[in-house]
């Protein structure tokens, strides 16, 4: 999971991620994930690529509160403080997060518990993307949206293209449907996962609760994606329109039966 990026240092060029289980042990939390040792990555991450970066008083600053932080908020916590930490406009601090980055993922299975690494970036999009005043007045959406794929092929931008699908559902959709024929799983994933309208963990998208038909295309082009990864999203998504519309979620079953039906008898 790394890659080269501008800036190098003679000395441990490369990113790095802090050590993880694969699973959660006795003994141990989730929370442990964004300890010490992933705030010193953050540190190394960022400072190679933007030399600039006050890494003691970002360490000071994140260190400070964190302890009885679980997950979700350590996640939210130390990107408060990266955005006390970079540069003023959102989307230069953005980028600044961005080329930071490791490589992308190469596989949909067996990930391990090392990609919640990235939950700050995640939190950096979802709580300072939709707001136009952290960013000068101008519009922040195609550069969040461009975060949010390349962080989507390291973790999962699940949980940050909700504001944007509550902010701007028309935009966010057309997006998200030009992203399910994207090469990468990971990113088609994203679009059946991301529009779950009650995603755990996430806040709930209340217009798709009441009405999921938006989404509905785009689990038409995922339900037979080649990567068993993206359709368990998609089975997924659809247990979560069946507690609000059951007749709806037995109705696209049906239909979805039907043509494999019929494609195998043509066949």
């Amino acid at each position: 999971m790394k890659q080269t990026a501008p800036n190098r240092t003679e000395a441990d060029p490369e990113p790095r991620l802090p050590p993880a289980p694969r699973s959660i042990s006795k003994g141990s939390t989730l929370k442990d994930l964004l300890d010490r040792e992933a705030i010193d990555c953050l540190i190394h991450n960022i400072s190679r690529v933007h030399p600039t970066f006050a890494g003691a008083s970002f360490r000071k600053a994140a260190v400070t509160g964190l302890e009885p932080l679980g997950i979700l908020d350590r996640g939210a916590h130390l990107a408060r403080v990266l955005r006390e930490h970079l540069p003023p406009r959102y989307t230069t601090g953005l980028r600044v997060l961005i080329r930071s980055l490791g490589r992308p993922l190469t596989q949909t299975d067996d990930l391990g518990l090392a990609p919640f690494y990235y939950l700050p970036h995640v939190c950096f999009v979802a709580n300072y993307g939709t707001n136009p005043a952290e960013n000068e007045g101008e519009d922040p959406f195609e550069s969040s949206l461009a975060a949010q794929y390349e962080i989507t092929r390291r973790f999962s931008a699940e949980f940050s293209i909700r504001p944007f699908l509550i902010r701007w559902p028309e935009r966010t959709l057309a997006r998200l449907s030009q992203w399910t024929s994207d090469l990468d799983p990971h990113v088609r994933r994203l679009c059946s996962e991301g529009t779950r309208p009650r995603l755990p963990w996430a806040p709930r998208l209340p217009a798709f609760i009441q009405d999921p038909r938006p989404v509905v295309p785009i689990l038409e082009a995922l339900k037979d994606d080649v990567d068993l990864y993206v359709r368990r999203s998609v089975a997924n998504h659809l247990g979560d329109i069946a507690k609000d519309h059951p007749a709806l979620v037995f109705g696209l079953c049906e239909r979805w039966l039907s043509l494999i039906l019929t494609s195998k008898n043509e066949s």
